[in-house]
């Protein structure tokens, strides 16, 4: 078998099979296979596409190139949540403790935040002392204890993505819906979790644009979840603006801290809600939605799911003082309100400008090597449907380097403004099973 073929083949809309997927992967993980023939292959793949069952193989096959943690060791059913980012994305800090209130378990293997997109592990490391490495078996006995981690990835988990995501991001190959689904599910299987529930966002702070996409991608990789018999389901929810009003590590947090409080945002809460109801049945530990829906907002309102929280950072090293008092978070040098130019009401909001700047003020970073800012970002005052009047303040920028007119002008580039009213925007189009 030669790889030059294998190119060829798809070249010609071939379709692999199991030896031949292995041989690709195994090849190019060990590095009998050079990146330039990958890369014609990856690129014959985004041109001819994979079908369901090449996906799944794929995925199969990356998924056994590493490690695969072994969850057996916890009780009952081991639920899992991935989104596939966006802006003031904070929903893991407040689904993890509201599922773990109510009986679910849930061990979570997070990312660090690339380009205008947050991760949870940066955002969860503003809180000090907290560890995101802990031992597998530390892991595992804190998940049984208490319902809930959320650790660091493991570097020997699926290093096949690793090495194949690192070459897609310099070959133009990373929009290709297979390539985006195999990559995901690898490592969502790879951390053994029972049920997974994925929330694929589009939109404008999104990696999918349209509603369209993200529905192909959410059923492709629904398929490759039944197709290796996990029970796997999805939200599509619009990313057309940043959600919630927090975009930036310390401040997502505190606004994670208020939501598991009942005090958050409208919308963050709502999707929390709608995604833990739908984790809690995938686990079969409520009948129906609506029974799981009323048990989460009751360990919200009742501090059971903040007490989660708090128990969680205790265990993994993290000052709980910080928790309990946001006040202790470091504080930027400045904060500055950005004042509207216009009157009327916000037409659209353009989510990926606002998480650029974010990165720009130091709260994010291009690569991985960079350290960020934890205090630094934007606290969104009014968002879409908001009726503004001139000079009413639209945003509080949180900086340590001051405000650019170049960072000014792109902030409110980033809102666009009409006289006729403007609906609330639907956040969850459909659920997908």
């Amino acid at each position: 078998m030669r790889m030059v073929d294998l190119i060829e083949y798809k070249k010609n809309n071939g379709e692999f099979n199991h030896q031949q997927i292995q041989f690709i992967i195994d090849g190019y993980v060990e590095g009998s296979i050079p990146d330039y023939q990958m890369s014609a292959l990856l690129m014959a793949i985004c041109f001819q596409g994979l079908t369901l069952k090449e996906t799944a193989l794929l995925t199969k096959v990356m998924e056994e190139s590493g490690d695969i943690i072994d969850l057996s060791k916890i009780e009952g059913v081991k639920v899992d949540k991935h989104s596939t980012g966006g802006v003031g994305d904070k929903t893991s800090l407040v689904l993890g403790p509201i599922v773990a209130a109510c009986g679910g378990k849930m061990a979570k293997m997070s990312g660090r935040g690339l380009g205008h997109t947050g991760g949870t592990l940066d955002k969860l490391e503003s809180i000090p002392g907290y560890q995101i490495n802990i031992s597998e078996e530390d892991f595992i006995n804190q998940v049984n204890e208490i319902g809930l981690a959320i650790i660091g990835q493991s570097a020997s988990l699926v290093p096949a993505d690793k090495k194949l995501y690192a070459l897609r991001d310099v070959t133009g190959t990373v929009s290709c819906i297979p390539l985006i689904a195999s990559s995901i599910m690898s490592k969502k299987l790879a951390s053994g979790a029972d049920t997974i529930l994925l929330d694929v966002k589009y939109g404008n702070g999104a990696f999918m644009q349209t509603i369209e996409e993200a529905k192909e991608l959410a059923q492709t990789m629904i398929s490759i979840g039944k197709h290796c018999h996990k029970n796997t389901r999805a939200t599509i929810s619009s990313m057309s603006q940043p959600l919630g009003n927090a975009i930036g590590n310390s401040l997502e947090v505190i606004e994670a801290i208020e939501t598991l409080k009942g005090n958050g945002p409208e919308d963050l809460r709502e999707l929390c809600l709608n995604e833990g109801s739908e984790m809690l049945v995938q686990a079969n530990l409520y009948p129906n939605k609506k029974e799981a829906y009323q048990a989460l907002q009751e360990v919200m309102d009742n501090g059971k799911a903040l007490e989660k929280f708090k128990e969680m950072v205790k265990a993994q090293g993290g000052d709980v003082s910080y928790i309990e008092n946001t006040e202790l978070f470091e504080k930027p040098s400045a904060i500055i309100e950005l004042t509207s130019k216009k009157t009327g009401y916000i037409q659209a909001l353009e989510a990926k400008k606002l998480g650029i700047v974010s990165m720009k003020l130091g709260g994010g970073r291009m690569t991985k090597e960079e350290d960020i800012d934890h205090a630094v970002g934007l606290v969104l005052n009014k968002k879409i449907g908001d009726f503004v009047k001139r000079d009413d303040v639209l945003v509080y920028v949180h900086t340590n380097t001051g405000l650019s007119e170049e960072l000014k002008n792109e902030i409110l580039g980033a809102y666009h403004f009409t006289s006729d009213f403007v609906k609330k925007p639907i956040l969850i189009d459909e659920i997908l099973s």
